[in-house]
């Protein structure tokens, strides 16, 4: 199943040893789901990845944290995107995400912030979820 996995996700994965976003990283790296990314969601992981804050609450050393981002990036589909238009999200910085999902023909955008993503002034045909909502639906 093709997914684009918001940055909160991937980050929450990096800062908790277990868990619910631990466990949708755990299913790329095992090729149970096809995580989709575009430049814009790769510039934005690596940069909140690199935040003075996260690197002092990760139980990571910085090699270990780029060993598994790199891992986790080689299972990721790259998207180009070529629209002119924009989803008009209340949060304009999650524009791409939608448009990331669009472009990948995505089932679902996993996400801990679903009220950004859930009130797009266009209609797609993809779900957003939680990693709770998302993993409860499908037994992976």
């Amino acid at each position: 199943m093709k997914v684009a996995i918001d940055t909160n996700i991937w980050i929450s994965a990096l800062l908790s040893k277990d868990g619910l976003n631990r466990e949708i990283i755990r299913l790329a790296l095992q090729d149970k789901i096809y995580p989709q990314i575009s430049i814009s969601l790769l510039m934005e992981y690596e940069s909140v990845m690199k935040r003075k804050k996260i690197q002092t609450l990760c139980p990571l050393s910085i090699s270990e944290q780029e060993e598994l981002f790199h891992a986790y990036i080689s299972t990721c589909k790259w998207n180009e995107i070529f629209y002119l238009w924009r989803p008009n999200l209340k949060d304009k910085d999650d524009d791409f995400l939608v448009e990331l999902a669009v472009a990948s023909n995505s089932k679902v955008i996993i996400t801990d912030n679903k009220k950004d993503l859930e009130f797009s002034e266009l209609r797609f045909n993809f779900e957003v979820l939680t990693a709770k909502e998302f993993l409860g639906r499908n037994k992976i």
